[in-house]
């Protein structure tokens, strides 16, 4: 049986919001092995003269503890 531990990470990027993912899943296993999985739970953008200049993302990274 596998012990599974869920950590809330933001992250934002400039490009897209598949980077924004991208970035936190590099951040998280910096100092987090095992990533198994990662949930996007909101998205977010800042909007400035009518166009989006910044994505952001509220997600939830699951990793096993051995």
């Amino acid at each position: 049986m596998a012990i599974l531990k869920v950590i809330e990470v933001l992250s934002n990027s400039t490009k897209s919001w598949e980077e924004a993912a991208q970035k936190a899943v590099a951040q998280a296993s910096k100092s987090v092995k095992n990533i198994k999985s990662c949930y996007i739970n909101e998205q977010t953008c800042v909007v400035e003269d009518g166009k989006i200049t910044e994505y952001r993302i509220n997600c939830k990274i699951t990793f096993e503890v051995k």
